[in-house]
Protein backbone atom coordinates (compact mmCIF):
# COMPACT_ATOMS: atom_id res chain seq x y z
CA UNK A 1 0.00 0.00 0.00
CA UNK A 2 1.41 3.60 -1.26
CA UNK A 3 1.85 5.93 1.55
CA UNK A 4 3.25 9.70 1.37
CA UNK A 5 6.35 9.33 2.48
CA UNK A 6 7.34 6.33 0.30
CA UNK A 7 5.98 8.60 -2.52
CA UNK A 8 7.86 11.93 -1.83
CA UNK A 9 11.07 9.76 -1.05
CA UNK A 10 10.65 8.09 -4.40
CA UNK A 11 9.30 11.45 -5.93
CA UNK A 12 12.45 13.32 -4.36
CA UNK A 13 15.29 10.32 -6.06
CA UNK A 14 14.08 10.49 -8.98
CA UNK A 15 13.24 14.22 -9.40
CA UNK A 16 16.77 14.48 -11.61
CA UNK A 17 17.57 14.97 -15.38
CA UNK A 18 20.09 12.29 -14.73
CA UNK A 19 17.79 9.47 -14.68
CA UNK A 20 15.54 11.00 -17.74
CA UNK A 21 17.65 9.38 -20.57
CA UNK A 22 16.29 7.47 -22.80
CA UNK A 23 13.18 9.50 -23.06
CA UNK A 24 11.60 11.77 -25.71
CA UNK A 25 11.13 14.28 -22.81
CA UNK A 26 14.90 15.19 -23.18
CA UNK A 27 14.13 17.46 -26.59
CA UNK A 28 12.03 20.08 -24.61
CA UNK A 29 15.66 20.66 -22.91
CA UNK A 30 17.38 22.16 -25.78
CA UNK A 31 13.94 25.13 -26.25
CA UNK A 32 14.19 28.15 -23.97
CA UNK A 33 11.42 30.00 -25.94
CA UNK A 34 7.67 28.23 -24.74
CA UNK A 35 6.61 29.26 -28.25
CA UNK A 36 8.96 26.84 -29.24
CA UNK A 37 9.51 24.07 -26.80
CA UNK A 38 5.23 23.72 -26.62
CA UNK A 39 5.56 22.44 -30.66
CA UNK A 40 8.65 20.69 -30.11
CA UNK A 41 7.04 18.83 -26.98
CA UNK A 42 3.86 17.84 -29.22
CA UNK A 43 6.28 16.23 -31.51
CA UNK A 44 7.63 14.59 -28.96
CA UNK A 45 4.50 13.25 -27.34
CA UNK A 46 2.99 12.43 -30.34
CA UNK A 47 5.34 10.06 -31.25
CA UNK A 48 5.78 8.43 -28.37
CA UNK A 49 4.84 4.73 -28.99
CA UNK A 50 6.59 1.89 -29.93
CA UNK A 51 10.94 1.28 -28.85
CA UNK A 52 12.20 4.06 -27.35
CA UNK A 53 15.56 3.63 -28.96
CA UNK A 54 12.88 4.45 -32.69
CA UNK A 55 10.73 7.00 -30.86
CA UNK A 56 14.42 9.03 -29.67
CA UNK A 57 15.47 8.57 -33.92
CA UNK A 58 12.35 9.60 -34.88
CA UNK A 59 11.39 12.65 -33.14
CA UNK A 60 14.90 13.66 -33.42
CA UNK A 61 14.37 13.77 -37.34
CA UNK A 62 11.57 15.85 -37.20
CA UNK A 63 13.06 18.11 -35.47
CA UNK A 64 16.34 18.70 -36.96
CA UNK A 65 14.17 19.41 -40.40
CA UNK A 66 11.83 21.90 -38.20
CA UNK A 67 14.86 23.75 -36.68
CA UNK A 68 15.82 25.83 -33.78
CA UNK A 69 12.47 27.77 -34.42
CA UNK A 70 9.88 25.38 -35.48
CA UNK A 71 7.04 27.97 -35.05
CA UNK A 72 8.31 30.41 -37.59
CA UNK A 73 9.74 27.23 -39.78
CA UNK A 74 5.73 26.06 -39.80
CA UNK A 75 4.44 29.77 -40.45
CA UNK A 76 6.55 29.74 -43.31
CA UNK A 77 6.53 26.12 -45.04
CA UNK A 78 3.72 25.25 -47.08
CA UNK A 79 1.94 22.00 -46.94
CA UNK A 80 3.05 20.86 -50.38
CA UNK A 81 6.60 21.67 -48.75
CA UNK A 82 6.03 19.81 -45.83
CA UNK A 83 4.61 16.58 -47.79
CA UNK A 84 8.52 16.82 -49.82
CA UNK A 85 10.35 17.46 -46.82
CA UNK A 86 9.02 14.26 -44.87
CA UNK A 87 8.17 11.57 -47.83
CA UNK A 88 10.78 9.35 -46.88
CA UNK A 89 9.39 9.52 -42.65
CA UNK A 90 7.98 6.32 -40.85
CA UNK A 91 7.25 5.63 -37.68
CA UNK A 92 5.99 2.36 -37.27
CA UNK A 93 2.55 3.31 -37.90
CA UNK A 94 3.27 7.00 -38.45
CA UNK A 95 3.57 7.84 -42.57
CA UNK A 96 5.11 10.75 -43.64
CA UNK A 97 1.90 12.01 -45.40
CA UNK A 98 0.76 12.18 -42.30
CA UNK A 99 3.50 13.86 -40.11
CA UNK A 100 3.70 16.50 -42.84
CA UNK A 101 -0.57 16.69 -42.02
CA UNK A 102 0.07 17.07 -38.65
CA UNK A 103 2.75 19.78 -38.81
CA UNK A 104 0.37 21.28 -41.62
CA UNK A 105 -2.18 21.70 -38.98
CA UNK A 106 -0.03 22.67 -36.37
CA UNK A 107 1.03 25.71 -38.61
CA UNK A 108 -2.61 26.15 -39.20
CA UNK A 109 -3.38 26.44 -35.46
CA UNK A 110 -0.63 29.39 -34.61
CA UNK A 111 -2.06 31.27 -37.21
CA UNK A 112 -5.62 30.82 -35.98
CA UNK A 113 -4.83 31.38 -31.88
CA UNK A 114 -1.05 32.57 -31.84
CA UNK A 115 0.13 29.43 -29.93
CA UNK A 116 -0.42 26.09 -29.14
CA UNK A 117 -0.93 27.22 -25.66
CA UNK A 118 -3.63 29.96 -26.58
CA UNK A 119 -5.34 27.08 -28.53
CA UNK A 120 -5.50 24.73 -25.52
CA UNK A 121 -6.27 27.52 -22.91
CA UNK A 122 -9.26 29.08 -25.26
CA UNK A 123 -11.14 25.86 -23.50
CA UNK A 124 -9.51 25.62 -20.19
CA UNK A 125 -10.15 29.11 -19.33
CA UNK A 126 -13.91 28.75 -19.80
CA UNK A 127 -14.48 25.25 -18.20
CA UNK A 128 -11.61 25.26 -15.59
CA UNK A 129 -11.32 21.55 -16.22
CA UNK A 130 -8.51 19.08 -18.16
CA UNK A 131 -10.42 16.91 -20.46
CA UNK A 132 -13.03 19.42 -22.44
CA UNK A 133 -9.45 21.41 -23.41
CA UNK A 134 -8.15 18.00 -24.54
CA UNK A 135 -10.94 17.20 -26.56
CA UNK A 136 -10.94 20.84 -28.09
CA UNK A 137 -7.15 20.86 -28.39
CA UNK A 138 -6.85 17.43 -30.14
CA UNK A 139 -10.24 18.44 -32.49
CA UNK A 140 -8.02 21.69 -33.39
CA UNK A 141 -5.08 19.77 -34.12
CA UNK A 142 -6.93 17.09 -36.72
CA UNK A 143 -8.65 19.95 -38.21
CA UNK A 144 -11.99 18.65 -38.24
CA UNK A 145 -12.59 14.49 -38.63
CA UNK A 146 -9.84 13.35 -40.35
CA UNK A 147 -8.80 9.47 -39.69
CA UNK A 148 -4.98 9.72 -40.95
CA UNK A 149 -4.07 11.10 -37.66
CA UNK A 150 -4.91 8.39 -35.42
CA UNK A 151 -1.66 7.57 -34.80
CA UNK A 152 -0.43 11.16 -33.69
CA UNK A 153 -3.35 12.72 -32.08
CA UNK A 154 -6.61 10.42 -31.22
CA UNK A 155 -9.84 11.61 -31.70
CA UNK A 156 -12.16 13.59 -29.75
CA UNK A 157 -14.59 11.50 -28.86
CA UNK A 158 -13.68 11.39 -24.84
CA UNK A 159 -13.33 7.21 -24.65
CA UNK A 160 -9.52 6.85 -24.70
CA UNK A 161 -6.79 7.65 -22.05
CA UNK A 162 -5.26 10.46 -24.07
CA UNK A 163 -2.02 8.78 -22.99
CA UNK A 164 0.76 11.14 -24.89
CA UNK A 165 -1.19 14.58 -25.03
CA UNK A 166 -1.65 13.97 -20.69
CA UNK A 167 2.17 13.63 -21.29
CA UNK A 168 2.58 16.44 -23.22
CA UNK A 169 0.60 18.30 -20.78
CA UNK A 170 2.42 17.27 -17.71
CA UNK A 171 5.88 18.45 -19.41
CA UNK A 172 4.26 21.58 -20.72
CA UNK A 173 2.48 22.74 -17.36
CA UNK A 174 4.74 21.24 -14.47
CA UNK A 175 7.96 22.86 -13.60
CA UNK A 176 10.60 20.78 -11.32
CA UNK A 177 14.05 19.27 -12.01
CA UNK A 178 12.33 16.61 -14.94
CA UNK A 179 9.39 18.48 -16.02
CA UNK A 180 10.59 21.85 -18.16
CA UNK A 181 6.71 23.72 -17.48
CA UNK A 182 6.12 27.03 -19.76
CA UNK A 183 2.82 26.95 -19.33
CA UNK A 184 1.95 29.03 -16.46
CA UNK A 185 -1.70 29.60 -16.81
CA UNK A 186 -2.90 26.20 -16.22
CA UNK A 187 -3.15 24.52 -12.77
CA UNK A 188 -0.62 21.63 -11.73
CA UNK A 189 -4.16 19.82 -9.66
CA UNK A 190 -6.40 19.60 -13.23
CA UNK A 191 -3.72 17.45 -14.60
CA UNK A 192 -4.21 14.41 -15.60
CA UNK A 193 -2.23 10.92 -15.08
CA UNK A 194 -0.71 10.05 -18.62
CA UNK A 195 -1.94 6.16 -18.48
CA UNK A 196 -0.73 3.54 -20.50
CA UNK A 197 0.10 -0.13 -20.11
CA UNK A 198 3.02 0.08 -18.05
CA UNK A 199 1.33 2.78 -15.57
CA UNK A 200 -1.99 0.99 -15.63
CA UNK A 201 -0.30 -2.37 -14.17
CA UNK A 202 2.04 -0.14 -11.85
CA UNK A 203 -1.73 1.59 -10.75
CA UNK A 204 -3.29 -1.94 -10.51
CA UNK A 205 0.10 -3.02 -7.86
CA UNK A 206 0.00 -0.32 -5.93
CA UNK A 207 -4.26 -0.48 -5.61
CA UNK A 208 -4.79 3.04 -7.15
CA UNK A 209 -7.19 1.34 -9.47
CA UNK A 210 -9.44 -1.58 -9.95
CA UNK A 211 -10.46 -1.14 -13.24
CA UNK A 212 -9.02 -3.29 -16.19
CA UNK A 213 -9.98 -1.04 -18.82
CA UNK A 214 -7.07 1.52 -19.49
CA UNK A 215 -9.54 4.62 -20.46
CA UNK A 216 -10.14 7.80 -19.63
CA UNK A 217 -12.31 6.75 -16.39
CA UNK A 218 -9.48 4.79 -15.04
CA UNK A 219 -7.04 7.36 -15.98
CA UNK A 220 -9.27 10.11 -13.64
CA UNK A 221 -9.56 7.08 -10.91
CA UNK A 222 -6.11 6.91 -10.31
CA UNK A 223 -5.34 10.51 -10.55
CA UNK A 224 -8.03 11.02 -8.04
CA UNK A 225 -6.11 8.62 -5.56
CA UNK A 226 -2.73 10.70 -6.53
CA UNK A 227 -4.83 13.79 -5.10
CA UNK A 228 -4.58 12.34 -1.41
CA UNK A 229 -1.24 12.87 -1.41
CA UNK A 230 -0.63 15.60 -3.10
CA UNK A 231 -4.12 17.64 -4.33
CA UNK A 232 -2.02 20.28 -5.67
CA UNK A 233 0.11 18.50 -7.85
CA UNK A 234 -1.01 14.52 -8.30
CA UNK A 235 0.84 13.81 -11.72
CA UNK A 236 4.15 14.85 -9.61
CA UNK A 237 4.57 11.03 -8.89
CA UNK A 238 4.35 9.75 -12.96
CA UNK A 239 8.21 9.85 -13.89
CA UNK A 240 9.21 8.24 -10.50
CA UNK A 241 6.47 5.64 -10.74
CA UNK A 242 7.33 4.65 -14.20
CA UNK A 243 11.18 5.13 -14.55
CA UNK A 244 11.85 2.29 -12.45
CA UNK A 245 10.01 -0.65 -15.18
CA UNK A 246 10.83 2.06 -18.15
CA UNK A 247 14.59 1.88 -17.16
CA UNK A 248 13.63 -2.15 -17.03
CA UNK A 249 12.20 -2.12 -19.94
CA UNK A 250 14.74 -0.24 -21.95
CA UNK A 251 17.86 -2.25 -20.67
CA UNK A 252 16.12 -5.79 -22.04
CA UNK A 253 15.66 -3.90 -25.03
CA UNK A 254 19.29 -3.03 -25.42
CA UNK A 255 20.25 -6.04 -24.78
CA UNK A 256 17.72 -8.07 -27.40
CA UNK A 257 19.27 -5.19 -29.63
CA UNK A 258 22.55 -6.37 -29.18
CA UNK A 259 21.70 -9.93 -29.02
Amino acid sequence: MLDKKTLEQQYNFYNDRKYVHPDPLEFLYDYKDVRQREIAGLVAASLAYGQVKQILKSVSKVLNILGPKPAEFLLKTSSKELSHLFKDFKHRFTTGEEMAGFLANIGHVIRKFGSLYDCFDSTYKKEKELLPAILNFSKEIRLGDCECYNSLMPMPTGKCAYKRVNLYLRWMVRKDNVDPGGWDGISTSKLIIPLDIHMHRVSMFHNLTARKQADINTALQITNELKKFAPDDPIKYDFALTRPGINARNKAEEAKTEG
